[in-house]
């Protein structure tokens, strides 16, 4: 998040119950960092199976609605969701948010790398080689030139330069 400030309400996440219709969100001090007195959980549309979280620009919380196949964000002031369909077949595992303020998504249904631009919800898949199918996509970070490195419970490891695709 280098060079945008945190919105006040700003929550980091550092517990998700992995249940199948709530999020709970433990906040941390922004000064600090040590917990906050309590947690606050919110409803996720029922079957919608939450995995992996990330904090959205916005001051929202970006996840992978794995067994919908659908990115969903919630905005922790309210407790509204919304959620994106990310294609036929998907199931998403990781979210991340990339050096451009967009959620990526490893897919392991897509076989694809999945970026959703935060603004417009258009989704772009950037589908992994044909000699590399079902490779369970799991685990994302970008690194500092940009480039995105994954994983994949399949034994693979790979990257995608996001400029060239």
């Amino acid at each position: 998040m280098t060079g945008h400030a945190r919105p006040r309400h700003w929550v980091s996440v550092l517990t998700v119950m992995l249940a199948l219709s709530t999020l709970t969100l433990t906040a941390v001090a922004p000064s600090t960092g040590a917990p906050a007195t309590g947690f606050q959980e919110y409803a996720v549309p029922a079957g919608s199976a939450p995995h992996d979280v990330a904090p959205a620009r916005d001051g929202g919380v970006w996840y992978a609605a794995q067994r919908t196949g659908e990115l969903g964000h919630l905005d922790a002031r309210t407790g509204a969701t919304r959620h994106i369909k990310l294609g036929d077949g998907a199931a998403p595992h990781g979210v991340i948010v990339g050096p451009d303020g967009a959620p990526w998504l490893t897919d392991g249904g897509l076989n694809a790398i999945v970026r959703v631009d935060p603004a417009t919800s258009e989704v772009k898949r950037f589908p992994l080689p044909a000699s590399r199918p079902r490779v369970n996509l799991n685990t994302a970070a970008f690194d500092r030139r940009g480039i995105h490195w994954f994983t994949g419970q399949g034994g693979v490891y790979g990257r995608l330069d996001v400029s060239s695709g």
